[in-house]
């Protein structure tokens, strides 16, 4: 009974439910609960208008656009575009999740389904699979949900007419109204084999971030050391980050390396992807060794904790995302950045496609790199303590 009585008993209680609620706020406050809105998708509608034998007009992709755009349970924010080719441009901008492409022979071939040759119109649906996995799962699902159900409307508003005209339905036509528009769809931008669902990404700024933290710990003790010998202060910082940038480039490399020999990963472009992994390296160590050489070792906890409220987001789609997540962790946390470019590297044409990311990281890392260069100046003052106490034992 007398461990209840001890105040460090409690203590550690009340320790342990910080860490959980901290914890459990950074593995799962953000993802839980997580659902699609508002995802960017492209509508083309290329359909023309067919006349009816009473004078009237057909205008079959008109109504499905209306219907879209009205139907507020779908998960889409639209834009409307004139050309297919528009779509493609913006889907390889990463300006959309999907298109949905009605052709110009939608309202005819629906006509058609009436008359002894039947024609099915075929609404292309177009997913983009390398912004996002699940993303783009969601827009294959419900576009293709939707499609089916208004298809089977417009063939009920057709039978109608059909119906008052003879009684019996030809075998032909009976069949033409069971499935009276095709859907194909098309997958732009696929992760290559063995990429964990296009999550490929993540998983390596993950192994980089876990790298380049022990590079910077290892270096961080390494040159205490070197300045307690006696070597100038400003110099072993200098040598520090030259050192971190060394061990970036061969982890990246290496990184790569072990993901393609030992587990099979595609990698399109290789050598582009190592150079955007070093540059995320780099940027990195400089944080991490900045931080260290400013605060010590308490930078630690700082450190891990950025590390547990980023990674849950590295693959996630920022429309699932609550907006306060999105305002208060995704909008700023470095690892995002990282891991957006290394996919844009990885499935959208290389380093020319990741520059936005890119001067991103630039950034990090140049800003970082001035702070761990300073940091000599201020080691300098602090650690000249170090060599007297160690000749004093």
């Amino acid at each position: 009974m007398n461990m209840l009585k001890q105040k460090m008993t409690w203590l550690g209680v009340a320790i342990v439910l910080v860490a959980l609620v901290v914890f459990g706020a950074a593995m799962m406050g953000s993802v839980l609960g997580s659902k699609p809105k508002e995802l960017p998708v492209a509508l083309v509608v290329l359909d023309r208008p067919a006349g009816l034998p009473n004078g009237e007009t057909l205008a079959v992709g008109e109504k499905i656009r209306d219907q879209m755009l009205s139907n507020r349970a779908l998960p889409f924010a639209w834009h409307v575009v004139d050309s297919e080719e528009k779509a493609r441009e913006g889907l390889d901008k990463r300006e959309y999740y999907g298109a949905l492409v009605l052709p110009s022979d939608l309202s005819s071939g629906m006509l058609s389904l009436a008359t002894s040759s039947p024609i099915h119109p075929k609404v292309k649906i177009i997913v983009n699979e390398g912004m996002n996995t699940q993303a783009s799962t969601v827009v294959r699902q419900v576009l293709g949900q939707a499609m089916n159900m208004i298809s089977g409307e417009l063939a009920q508003q057709l039978l109608g007419p059909i119906g008052q005209q003879t009684v019996q339905i030809p075998v032909e036509t009976a069949k033409a109204f069971i499935a009276p528009v095709s859907v194909q769809e098309e997958v732009v931008h696929p992760p290559g084999a063995n990429q964990a669902s296009g999550n490929a990404p993540g998983l390596l700024i993950q192994i980089m971030w876990i790298g380049s933290l022990v590079t910077g710990v290892v270096m961080f003790l390494a040159s205490r050391k070197a300045v307690a010998a006696g070597s100038g202060k400003w110099t072993v910082s200098a040598l520090q980050a030259i050192a971190g940038l060394v061990i970036a480039g061969v982890a990246s490399g290496f990184t790569l390396w072990m993901a393609s020999s030992w587990y099979g990963m595609e990698l399109a472009n290789a050598g582009e992807i190592w150079l955007f992994l070093w540059l995320a390296g780099s940027a990195f160590f400089f944080l991490q060794s900045s931080l260290l050489n400013w605060i010590g070792f308490p930078a630690m906890p700082l450190l891990v904790l950025l590390m547990f409220f980023s990674l849950p987001l590295l693959n996630m789609v920022p429309e699932f995302l609550s907006q306060a997540t999105r305002d208060w962790i995704y909008s700023w946390t470095p690892l995002r950045f990282a891991a957006g470019g290394l996919r844009e590297a990885m499935y959208f044409g290389g380093l020319d496609a990741a520059s936005s990311n890119a001067s991103v990281l630039w950034g990090i890392a140049g800003g970082f790199l001035v702070l761990l260069l300073a940091s000599g100046f201020k080691a300098g003052r602090a650690a000249d303590a170090v060599p007297t106490s160690a000749t004093d034992g």
